[in-house]
């Protein structure tokens, strides 16, 4: 494969994703909010627990803190006896997440009152901070998957997770008698705080009532669950009054770096909107035609342009699914979406990527298109179109050469797509 100039707009593309990221770092985004008194425990857990605990622990050194992190994750650094280190699974909980769970729960129970806990949370912690109740893990392990196949979005995966939990929906909180303040990174649309991470310690909206719609919504059986639901055992708390938590950062962050990043490099650019959800091939097609409207008529705005939006797609998995994520999936339906269009991809480069640096079961953090991607896969004897029907498009994009490596950033406040026209 002939190398392209490192110039070229694809490269503009690459270069704005990656000094975003730079730009949000957990640290930066965290470092104006660690004033205050000195707490007495620190817990970190997220994508982007190692960065935040690095970060409050260089503001209050020697604290003890218990930092849970998804397998594989760069490693803290510094090894200090007053640090513990939990690895835990995602998107499915493990027995890691369980050891994690009741060690965050032993920990803050044994503080005092007027003592002060800092907890500092990032997405991913649903699944790494695991305290099952009324279901087993093994439970709620299938039940996890099953969500995660159906398509249901974060808010309905983690209002079901809410109440099969002892720690998320203000569990966490319930359990200690210490003040908590809690500093959030956020990688839902909206930045609801009772679903970030679950929210463990922050009250709760959600009853058990609104997890067995859920349920039904999408069918699924799960007795276990429902006779807990329907068991009469205590809600999730709906007041938290000596707990405190802060949003310092999220998508819209990420996308406004992003736009700063590609002016600079001579690139009028326009934010769609950070709230973007729904299957990923359905925002695939609005997006198919906002690049349309821009070739033939100049609006949102005309040519040269960079088009950015943000929030979080869904992937509804068949039976034969392949290895991909949302992001790799938007750009493949794009690709097909533009291929059968006259202008078809003529002079449009884009960038679909997570911030936390992994796709789904992919170990990229998604794809770039370019003009020439459709031809040169045809060249190669790939066929989009079923590549997609399979949700395979970690194969697709790998044989072309086309995906966004940069392993586990220590980020996670949702995904970017940039769509350069020249």
């Amino acid at each position: 494969m002939v190398p392209r100039p490192a110039d070229e707009p694809a490269e503009v593309l690459r270069r704005a994703f990656l000094s975003a990221l730079d730009a949000v770092s957990p640290a930066r985004l965290l470092a104006p909010h660690l004033g205050g008194p000195r707490p007495e425990f620190i817990l970190a857990v997220g994508k982007a627990s190692v960065p935040m605990a690095r970060a409050a622990l260089d503001a209050h050194a020697g604290v003890p803190t218990l930092v849970v992190t998804p397998h594989g994750s760069a490693p803290l650094g510094e090894v200090w006896p007053w640090v513990e280190v939990i690895e835990a699974g995602h998107p499915v909980p493990d027995g890691g997440s369980v050891r994690a769970g009741r060690a965050a729960l032993e920990r803050l129970g044994s503080l005092r009152a007027g003592q002060r806990a800092l907890v500092l949370l990032s997405g991913g912690g649903s699944a790494l901070l695991c305290a099952p109740r009324g279901v087993t893990l093994a439970q709620k392990q299938a039940l996890t998957g099953e969500l995660l196949r159906c398509g249901a979005d974060i808010t309905q995966i983690n209002t079901v997770r809410k109440h099969l939990s002892a720690v998320k929906g203000g569990g966490l909180a319930l359990a200690t008698r210490a003040r908590v303040r809690t500093l959030v990174l956020s990688d839902v649309v909206g930045d609801p705080l009772d679903m970030i991470a679950s929210g463990p310690t922050v009250p709760d909206p959600t009853t058990f009532a609104d997890a067995l719609a859920v349920l039904d919504r999408y069918g699924l059986a799960a007795p276990e669950a429902r006779a807990f639901f329907l068991s009469g055992a205590p809600d999730t708390p709906v007041a938290l009054p000596d707990s405190e938590a802060t949003v310092i950062g999220g998508n819209r962050h990420l996308l406004e770096a992003a736009r700063e990043a590609l002016t600079a490099q001579g690139v009028p650019t326009l934010i769609l909107g950070d709230t973007f959800t729904g299957e990923a091939r359905a925002l695939a097609a609005f997006h198919a035609s906002v690049i349309r409207s821009v070739q033939e008529h100049g609006t949102p705005a005309p040519r040269p342009v960079a088009l950015l939006s943000g929030g979080e797609a869904t992937v509804t998995l068949g039976p034969d699914a392949g290895r991909g994520g949302r992001n790799l999936e938007f750009a493949l339906a794009l690709l097909t979406e533009l291929g059968g269009t006259p202008a078809g991809l003529r002079g449009v480069h884009v960038l679909s990527a997570g911030s936390d640096g992994v796709d789904g079961s992919s170990d990229a953090a998604g794809a770039i298109l370019h003009p020439d991607s459709l031809d040169r896969a045809r060249a190669l004897g790939l066929d989009p179109r079923e590549s997609l029907r399979r949700h395979d498009a970690h194969p697709f994009f790998e044989a072309l050469g086309d995906l966004l490596r940069t392993g586990p950033t220590g980020h996670n406040v949702g995904d970017v797509r940039a769509v350069l026209i020249e």
